[in-house]
């Protein structure tokens, strides 16, 4: 059996960091055209220009999801494609604080990157997948959209309607040959955990995973891509929790 995405277009919206960057060098590397999404005008420019200079297969479009003309000017983009065959949909934000203490900007914007974002790339994607009678959609949710804490009231409304999402969409497309997953991370080191936590706060969390470690975000990748292959033939509507045991559900 081998991976080989040679001549597959693929989606993978907020792919310029963390576990969207890692998906997007990883079907890079398996040979996929890729059209990738991040927010930074300067920095997708920046990107464009190295990806002509180096020959590679990806174009960058800068997508801010809580601007619905953006929005249109990517989703008109991606109407004209005559395929699609994978759509990962990753772009996220997360704003932690007590529900007393949200603001309304909060709930709407996380709502439109989170949660309509997927659901407007997804009613594009679907239809050009059902017309070709093939697809793969995969959307990030997390832990917190099967569990939750502290602080994560909005995010986890986000979440766990991505998940929703993805079983009634998977219902609707399954007779195509259009496969629709959801993949929800644990604790992933990247530059935002970092940040978020100090070395200390690792070390401790990682105690509390039994895998004994945090996750990376090639161990997310991975299934991804399995997801989005031909060696997934029957799994749809499902929900893979990747986060070393750490949640028991």
């Amino acid at each position: 059996m081998k991976l080989d995405f040679s001549g597959k277009t693929v989606i993978v919206t907020g792919a310029t960091r963390g576990i969207g960057k890692q998906i997007a060098d990883d079907f890079a590397s398996l040979g996929a055209e890729l059209i990738l999404t991040g927010t930074h005008p300067k920095q997708i420019a920046a990107l464009n220009i190295s990806a002509l200079k180096e020959g590679l297969k990806k174009r960058y479009c800068c997508v801010d999801f809580t601007d619905r003309k953006s929005v249109d000017t990517f989703l008109k983009g991606i109407q004209k494609l005559k395929k699609i065959d994978v759509c990962v949909n990753n772009a996220g934000i997360n704003r932690i604080d007590l529900i007393e203490d949200t603001k309304e900007k909060d709930w709407d914007d996380m709502l439109a990157v989170n949660l309509k974002g997927p659901y407007l790339v997804t009613r594009v994607v679907g239809k050009i997948m059902k017309k070709n009678r093939y697809g793969r959609i995969i959307n990030l949710s997390s832990i917190f959209g099967t569990v939750s804490k502290m602080k994560r009231s909005i995010y986890s409304t986000t979440k766990f309607g991505i998940r929703g999402l993805t079983v009634a969409v998977s219902n609707e497309l399954a007779p195509y040959g259009v496969l629709v997953n959801a993949v929800s991370p644990g604790v992933i080191l990247t530059d935002l955990t970092r940040k978020n936590l100090s070395q200390k706060e690792r070390v401790d969390m990682a105690r509390q995973i039994p895998a004994g470690r945090l996750g990376t975000p090639e161990d997310i990748s991975k299934v991804v891509i399995f997801l989005a292959s031909d060696l997934n033939t029957y799994l749809t509507g499902k929900n893979i929790i990747v986060d070393g045991g750490y949640i028991d559900v």
